[in-house]
This record gives C-alpha cells, structure tokens and sequence, in this order.
C-alpha cells in the first residue's frame, strides 16, 4: 500500500508543476500587456499610426471612435512637428487605398506635412493607386498637388523619372492635366522627349486651346529637341503654372522652421503665379538659398559626379561630363563652382529650372509676402538679394525671372526698402525694346525720383549709368563677333537690330538727362550726370556705336559754370573726347568706311557748345547774342557786377578763382592790392596755363590745346582769341 501511495504521489507531481508554469506564462502576459499599454500612453503618436497601418478595406468608417481618435493624435503630431519618412509611406498607403473611406483620403492629405524628406517609393506607390479607378477625382488632383508641393523634399528622382510614362499618360484628363504638366516639367530630362509625347500634347492644345501649362511644357521638349517642336512659341513665357501649395504652405513652412536642422529647401516651384493674393497680411517666410543636393539615389547604377562633391576648378574639369543637375536648381547661386559649370555647359533646361525657382522664390516669398519690420527678415532677404547679385556679377549677365520681379516690384517700391540690392539689381536689366522701357522702367522710377532725397537721385544716375555701361559691352562684344543683330541675352532667343539698339540707348540717355536737370532745379544742386557724360562721349571710338549724343543744355551749362573745378576739369575732357569721336566719324564718312551717318544736327550742337565754353574760358565774352545763354545788357547791368563778360575766364571763372589768387601771390607776393587783369599780360599768362595745368587740370588742358591751338610760344592770351576750331559737316 505504501508503495502505491507513493506512486500515487510521484503521479501528483507533474501535475503541480504544469499548473505552476501556465500561471507562471499566465502572469508574463499580463506583464507585458501592461508594458504595452504603458509604452502606448507614453507614446500614443507610435500607437496610433500602428493602428492605422492595420486599417483594412471595408473598416466601418462612420461611428468609428477609435478610428477618428487615432486619427486625431496623427493629425496633431503631423501640423505641428511633421511627420517622419516612414510615416509618410503608411498615411499615403492608407489615402490613397481608401481602406479608410474618401472622405479620410482628403483628410490625410492635408495633413500630410513631412518633418524632413518624403521617401520617393512612397510617391510611386501612391502613383500606382491613380490607375486603381477608385480615386475620385477630386483626391487624385489633391494627391498630385501635394507632390508638386513637397516635390523639393523627395529624397530622389530616379525612380520617378523612371514612370514619367506612366504619369505623361494622364495628360488625357482634363481635370488633371494642368498638374500632370507641371509634375512632367520638373521631371523631364532629354531622353524622355519624344515625338509622340510632342504630338500627344499637340493634339491637347488643339481641343483645349493655348493654355500655359502646355505651352510651358512644349517650351521645355522644345530646349530638349528643338526638331521635334516645331510649333512658334513665345521665347518669353509670362504665365506659367499656378501655385498649388495653399493647402500645405503655412503648415509646412512652420514645420521646416522647427526642424531648422532637417533639409531646408522651397517647398513649390511656380515660374508665375496667377491666383489673385490673399488680401490679408502674409510675413515672408523661407527666402533662402538650398543646399546642393543629387537628383539621383547615392545606389543609382547612373555613374554621376554631384556637384556638392566639387571640391576644385581641376575636379570640375576632369568631371564636366559626368556631372549631374542638382534635385534644386537654387542651389547653384552662390556657389562658385556650381555657377562655372553651369557657365561651361550652357544647359538652356537649366537656365529654365533656375528661373523657374528663382521666379517663385521672388514673386510668392517676396513681393507677395511683405517684410513685417522685424530685423531677422530684412537681413535674410538682404543676404538673399546679394545673392542673386554675386551669381549675376559672375555670370555677367541678369536674370530673366529677377527682371520680371523687378518690374513688378517697381510699382510698389518706397525708394527705401533694400535700396542698394534694388539698384544694384536694376543695373543688371538686359538690353530691352525702347518701347518697353517708359512703361516698366522710366515711368516708375520717375515717381520715385521726384519725391526722394538728393542722395537717392544720385543712386539713381549711377545705377542707370552702369546700366548703360553694361549694354554698351554687350553691344561691342556682339560687334567683335560679326553679328548684325544683338541677343538680348545669352539665353534668349530674342535679338534687337543695331538700329533698335541705337533707340534704346537714346531713349536711357535723354531719360538721365531729364531727371539730372530736373534734379537741378528741384534740389537747387547739381545732381552729377558726369560719369554717365564720361561714357557717352566715347561710344563710338570706345564701344563701336555708331552712335554720338550730345549732353542736353540743362546738364552742359551747370557744369560749365560749376563752382567745383572737378566739374569744370570734367567738361573740358568730356568736350575733348567728343571731338575726337566726331572727327573720326566724319574722316570715316569722308572714306565710305561706314554706312551710317552722323546728323548734322549733332555736329551744329558739338560746335554751339564748343563756342559757349571757348568764348566763356578763353575769350572772356560768355554772353554771346544769338547764343544758348544771351541775357539783356540792362539785365547785367542791374548786377553791378564790374566786367560782367569776363566772370567765367580761366582767371575769374568761380571754379578757378582760388588758382588764380594762388599764382598771383606767389609772382608778386610784394603786392598788397590784387589784380588779376595783370597775369593776362606777356609771359605771365604762359606761366599761368603751365600752373593751371600742373595742378591736375587734364581735361581742361587738352581741351584748350585741341581747340584754341595754345601753346607756350603765345605771348599773351588776346594772340589766340578766338582761336578756336570748329567741326564743319
């Protein structure tokens, strides 16, 4: 019996032991239930995208608490800290199926704002559901837009470039295809021009008419294979594609300012925005320059060299042709290296990517956005502006978009705001039609100038003055090559004949000569057209325009009878350079070297004026009868001012005065009563030129030896009155 007991015990106890150890399995469970309902409340954002990651088709969507809290929690975390790339995938994957019904769809698209990058397989993927048929079409235009929108934040391209077939498909449908062309634009690369894409889009534009997002694409297919489109479009696009960012914008701007750290690039491109601007007050926001970036994934198969790995001239060189565009064309500014390659290559896709970028970056983040004050936004729009100039003075030449930005923003300017970037800017306008130039140019910068202060309508002059430096160097390298017609710029296929060339240098020049004389009696001080006379006197020996304009009488005389001797020495340079041009035209037209002609009318006003500044300097008679500056003898005589016709002499002349006093002291310093009227006499007034002279007086010298034949052999002034030549035609 005792031995069947204990059997009987050693039966019993397997069966404690298995008991103990489900409780045992029993209590882990529970233990780690607890822990993930823990870690859940600790972290309810990773909860809730689990949960919707798990949200299958046919999920009841009305009613559903759960579903809408979790909901909720995404959408919080989402506006306010962005989502993650991973996240991104899950949310799209959920929209875009509709597994959690059309209504969501929309609803997660809006909220869709990345913290950093947006993962391209995502972007495919969901490009895949477009074909499903379930999507109505308001979600897949929302869905495009909203890659149009983060376009900038996608990792890569390649495998997007990869479906540009698929995407070119939908142009088809009406309601998509102004955003199908936009995605297209940013995606095409040369190998994707084809000609049943050209013809495809052809047939588009003769159902739909010539709308601006087919005629921005053409363009592009045009850049590409110029054979394939053979279609006349505009060579400047004024209109292009809408913003599509509203829905995203603020949220996703706020986001990338708190994720300072994370790829900061624009988040839209738009070369032209034609919705009408919100009439509230928007601040700018995101006005600067991105990072260089790939457009390909590092485990692409491409062999490309990216740009951001130059590191030197010699590498960029050995790597020219391997060399890949960056994912944002903005990036290039600044960069020296960046801008040498895109100078060497001369890509016109680039030129059209970088002025896309550049044109929204300007017209959305600048001209539409109003700086609030705050020192932070001035000071980054500053750098921005400074930029643009670096890249353009590398360049050596403008900006299409920064040109039409400027015409724009003329309109509103304050004359204050940024003055030295604007300018600056202003100087770099290309060569345009004369009768383009008063409506953008002269109209609004005359407004401007009639109620500003002296030292603005002095910034003004110099600025227009540079301009016209500028296109006079355009002219004359176009005149080294052999070309009859002048391209307005190196990426435009727009060219002006020499004649219209001449127009608009004309219409610049009288319009500075307007403002310097009507600155003169505004401000009651000579507004300085010196300079800007400076290369006006030299165009045709200097920069081969056969083109030679006098300076008006308003900025002649003041200068001539300027109380500063630099204006007097000026003038006389000025006056002696014109006289070499002119007598080379003329000896040129004598030969038949040339086929165009001088106006005799430039030639009578060179020989006015030459008269007015000899008889005024040289012959002590400045108020000739019958000339520009006749005043009524009564009229001088209620001046009481003794000798009256000898008060602008090389002796007397306000400018000079103090020379004079100068040289009389030191010949007879024993002299306690000054008269000047004695170094008119014999040899004195020889030794008077020669100390005129050495004082730095150039222009005045060779003014009076080219055109009053003095030399040191003269006895006294009275031998040579007189004396001066004439230009005869």
């Amino acid at each position: 019996m005792a031995d069947l007991s204990n059997l009987a015990g050693l039966g019993s106890e397997p069966s404690g032991e298995i008991d103990s150890s489900a409780s045992s399995a029993n209590n882990r469970s529970l233990r780690l239930a607890e822990k993930e309902r823990r870690k859940g409340e600790a972290d309810p954002f990773g909860l809730a995208v689990k949960y919707l990651s798990q949200v299958e088709a046919g999920t009841v969507v009305r009613g559903n608490d759960e579903l809408e809290r979790n909901m909720v929690v995404v959408e919080t975390v989402a506006l306010s800290k962005g989502l993650p790339p991973e996240v991104i995938t899950v949310l799209l994957d959920l929209a875009l199926s509709l597994n959690a019904g059309t209504t969501n769809c929309t609803r997660v698209l809006k909220f869709l704002i990345p913290a950093t990058v947006v993962p391209q397989e995502a972007i495919v993927k969901g490009a895949s559901w477009l074909c499903v048929g379930k999507m109505p079409m308001n979600a897949q235009v929302l869905f495009v837009r909203w890659v149009l929108t983060v376009f900038d934040l996608i990792d890569c391209k390649d495998n997007l470039r990869s479906i540009y077939g698929f995407i070119f498909s939908f142009v088809t449908e009406e309601n998509l295809c102004p955003f199908i062309c936009h995605l297209l634009y940013l995606l095409t690369m040369r190998e994707h021009v084809h000609p049943y894409r050209v013809r495809k889009l052809l047939d588009i534009q003769a159902k739909m008419g010539r709308q601006p997002f087919l005629t921005q694409l053409l363009a592009l297919y045009k850049v590409y294979h110029p054979d394939l489109v053979t279609l006349s479009l505009p060579s400047r696009v004024r209109t292009g594609f809408k913003n599509h960012n509203s829905t995203w914008k603020v949220a996703l701007s706020a986001v990338q300012r708190k994720n300072k750290g994370a790829v900061l690039v624009d988040q839209s491109l738009s070369l032209d925005v034609k919705e009408k601007p919100s009439t509230r007050k928007r601040k700018l926001h995101h006005l600067a320059i991105p990072p260089l970036s790939s457009a390909f994934d590092s485990n692409s198969n491409k062999k490309v060299f990216r740009l951001q790995e130059l590191r030197s001239f010699k590498e960029l060189l050995e790597n020219i042709h391997n060399i890949e565009l960056p994912a944002q064309m903005g990036s290039l500014l600044g960069s020296a290296l960046a801008l040498h390659y895109l100078d060497c290559v001369q890509d016109e896709s680039a030129s059209l990517r970088l002025n896309f970028w550049l044109g929204h970056s300007l017209q959305e983040e600048f001209l539409l956005c109003p700086v609030d004050g705050s020192s932070d936004n001035t000071s980054e729009t500053c750098r921005f502006l400074s930029t643009i100039l670096f890249s353009q003075q590398f360049l050596q030449e403008g900006f299409s978009s920064t040109e039409s930005f400027l015409y724009k923003f003329l309109s509103v300017w304050d004359g204050c705001l940024l003055r030295p970037q604007i300018l600056d800017l202003l100087s770099d306008i290309p060569l345009m039609p004369s009768f383009y130039m008063h409506k953008l140019l002269f109209e609004p910068l005359k407004q401007l100038y009639f109620t500003s202060t002296v030292f603005f309508k002095c910034s003004v002059i110099e600025c227009l003055n540079s301009m016209l430096v500028k296109w006079l160097t355009w002219h004359s390298v176009s005149a080294l090559e052999g070309g009859l017609d002048i391209s307005l710029n190196s990426n435009s296929t727009m060219t002006m004949t020499l004649s219209g060339f001449m127009d608009s240098v004309m219409e610049l020049v009288r319009f500075v000569g307007l403002l310097a004389s009507e600155g003169l009696r505004l401000e009651n001080s000579m507004i300085n057209l010196i300079n800007m006379m400076f290369v006006v006197c030299d165009m045709f020996l200097k920069y081969s325009l056969p083109l030679i304009i006098m300076p008006p009488a308003g900025v002649f005389y003041p200068a001539l009878f300027a109380t500063d001797s630099v204006s007097v020495d000026r003038l006389g340079y000025i006056m002696y350079r014109y006289r070499k041009n002119l007598t080379l035209a003329k000896k040129q037209e004598q030969q038949r070297e040339q086929t165009f002609h001088i106006s005799r009318n430039t030639y009578k006003e060179f020989n006015r004026n030459l008269q007015a500044m000899v008889n005024s300097m040289w012959n002590s008679w400045w108020s000739i009868p019958g000339s520009d500056i006749e005043i009524d003898k009564d009229l001088i005589a209620l001046s009481k001012v003794a000798e009256p016709w000898c008060r602008f002499d090389l002796i007397h002349h306000p400018a000079l005065f103090s020379y004079a006093i100068e040289f009389h002291q030191r010949c007879w310093p024993e002299k306690k009563n000054v008269d000047l009227g004695s170094i008119k006499i014999g040899k004195y007034w020889n030794w008077y030129m020669e100390f005129l002279f050495n004082q730095g007086f150039d222009g005045l010298n060779n003014f009076i030896r080219t055109n009053t034949g003095h030399s040191s052999g003269l006895s006294s002034q009275d031998d040579s009155s007189a004396s001066y030549r004439f230009l005869f035609h």
